[in-house]
């Protein structure tokens, strides 16, 4: 297979096996029917259905968008026949226990796999992937006969499904949600309500949507207390595996997107009465766990997707650098600035430094976003399967207080990649000749897409870097240490890049401590969004040493590129973080201080 235009695969195998030595996971009992064999084939599979059966309807996903014309949606006859294709290869159960038609693989080997379809065509991706958080979901919360009803059509390929928390009112807020759940006597619950931006909330791409719905059992507490969780699928499950009746849940609407336009997002009413299940109105619902506790089982999902939506922003930024890339090698255009003879052929444009400076900040970006979510990944699964328990929390810890980084860091800065991507490629990036443009419009959803920055950075500064007394950012702290120690021990450039990563550290651990003195959480979170941005650029400072550390000694082109990106990286990127964390101490006022007349 060419060298692919999607991800590097050798910049895979050297975060997999050398820097995050994945191998070392089949000494443990989930995964020991695997090798390094297995996990190479399984990169090869996806690759190539990536890149045949996914990425040659890039465009016409795009342009093609889903249509409704008041009765059914209508998409392009590929996405579906991709979908065939992927359901046949079992890689969608991949890391899903072998009872449940899964092949166990670690976390970190099948989020590298899922990353080549993300950076082929996310948008027709996003329906099995949806799909995989919600089988995950009840499998971590559903009953046996909801795993078997439910769970195994999912990975199977035969339904997919949803999460359908936002309502037009509330947004983000979800306490304010008002999708009502009304108890009836055989155990199941009637739903009315709306639910506004559902992924993937109607299509016939499956021969059933699995609905995950969070709505409200009256008489139950207000606010996030009183939120329970249901499954209500698009048509009813009979106890053999059929399908019966068609449920109360109705199209209303298709939202028409920017980018992800290959995605159908909906706004579902629920409980309309335009499908009547047993004669009854509202749309038939199947209580997950217990009452009430819904928001906390939906975050089981959520935490996954906010991951996943990392790794699409990277893999959308890798995709765009490559091809930036493959371009300025190919385009000629001027010529040196040395060069006076106007007679001498042009050079291509990758030999002008400043198109070397913006495709050595995409390099940063996106290979330290590709770390970053490998990383998770790994950190989950040390979280299921370390040998103590210690360990365990220990990689819990880690992993919670890294999930606002890890969904929004790539987000942020893989679009920057995305937008210096169209720079390179100058007027024609601008055009629909190119996927670079196309890359940039998908890729800027995933600021908002579950949960926005200042969501996640409140999340970050207000709850995981402060709950437990602070054990999350100590963990975090301590693990970037032990880096410091080990680039000190090797010493040179290693040593000194060290140095810088120690003493922003340092400063990290000061502000944090002055926000959450400041004795007003008003002030204390005013500027949320500056520290997830200077924490984040730091997490990945860390992450860019230790690949300069794994590829210390290394010869050829690439382990020269990984020296060269995490010089840059260190040298035009971390020092940002001084002058936001300065602003953080000071507990600037201004943003808070702003009446809203003034704006």
């Amino acid at each position: 297979m060419s060298e692919s235009v999607l991800l590097s695969r050798r910049d895979l195998d050297f975060l997999l096996y050398k820097w995050l030595d994945v191998v070392a996971l089949t000494a443990r009992e989930r995964f020991a029917e695997h090798g390094r064999e297995t996990f190479d084939a399984v990169l090869d599979l996806a690759e190539q259905v990536a890149t045949e059966h996914f990425y040659p309807h890039l465009r016409a996903t795009d342009t093609h968008e889903p249509t409704f014309d008041g009765e059914r949606v209508h998409l392009i006859p590929q996405v579906g026949a991709a979908l065939e294709v992927l359901a046949k290869t079992g890689l969608t159960a991949a890391a899903f226990d072998t009872d449940l038609g899964g092949a166990q693989l670690p976390e970190v080997v099948a989020g590298a796999c899922f990353a080549w379809f993300q950076a082929a065509n996310i948008s027709a991706f996003a329906y099995p992937f949806l799909s995989m958080g919600n089988a995950n979901l009840l499998v971590q919360h559903g009953t046996p006969e909801q795993i078997d009803r439910y769970v195994r059509p999912e990975l199977a390929g035969r339904f997919f499904g949803t999460m359908c928390l936002s309502e037009p009112q509330a947004g983000s807020s979800l306490s304010d949600i008002t999708t009502r759940a009304e108890p009836r006597a055989d155990g199941t619950y009637r739903l009315f309500g709306n639910k506004m931006w559902i992924s993937g909330g109607e299509h016939e791409l499956s021969e059933n949507i699995v609905h995950l719905v969070l709505a409200r059992i009256p008489g139950g507490p207000a606010g996030v207390k009183g939120i329970s969780l249901f499954i209500v699928p698009k048509f009813l499950v009979n106890d053999d595996g059929s399908l019966g009746e068609r449920n109360d849940v109705t199209l209303a609407g298709l939202n028409h997107k920017m980018g992800y336009r290959g995605t159908t997002n909906t706004l579902l009413n629920f409980g309309e009465g335009r499908h009547l299940p047993g004669g009854e109105p509202g749309a038939i619902g199947f209580l997950v766990g217990e009452a009430h506790k819904g928001l906390s089982y939906m975050f089981t999902m959520m935490n996954s997707a906010r991951v996943h939506v990392g790794a699409g922003a990277m893999a959308l930024g890798y995709t765009g650098y490559l091809k930036s890339l493959k371009y300025a090698k190919e385009r000629p255009q001027g010529r040196p600035p040395a060069g006076k003879d106007p007679r001498a052929p042009q050079v291509p444009i990758i030999e002008h430094s400043d198109v070397r400076r913006m495709l050595l900040a995409q390099k940063s970006y996106v290979e330290g976003a590709l770390a970053l979510v490998l990383y998770a990944g790994r950190l989950l699964d040390e979280e299921r399967t370390a040998p103590t328990p210690a360990e365990r929390e220990r990689a819990h810890l880690l992993l919670d207080t890294l999930t606002p980084i890890v969904k929004s860091w790539p987000s942020q800065w893989c679009l920057e990649a995305n937008d210096l991507a169209i720079q390179v490629h100058g007027g024609y990036g601008y055009t629909r000749e190119y996927d670079v443009e196309l890359h940039f419009r998908d890729n800027r959803l995933n600021p908002i897409h579950e949960g926005t920055h200042g969501i996640q950075a409140m999340d970050l500064l207000g709850r995981k870097v402060a709950i437990h007394g602070g054990a999350g950012l100590a963990a975090l702290g301590e693990v970037m240490r032990a880096t410091v120690a080990a680039a000190t021990a090797a010493g040179g450039e290693l040593a000194a890049l060290g140095g810088q990563l120690a003493a922003t550290v340092d400063r990290i651990i000061e502000v944090t401590a002055v926000l959450h003195g400041a004795g007003d959480p008003d002030v204390t979170l005013a500027n949320a969004t500056v520290y997830l941005e200077a924490v984040g650029h730091a997490v990945v400072a860390w992450l860019w040493l230790e690949q300069a550390l794994a590829a210390a000694g290394g010869q050829g082109a690439f382990y020269e590129g990984k020296r060269a990106a995490t010089r840059y990286f260190y040298r035009f990127e971390l020092p940002k973080t001084g002058p936001a964390l300065d602003l953080l101490a000071s507990l600037d006022r201004t943003t808070l201080d702003t009446d809203p007349a003034w704006l």
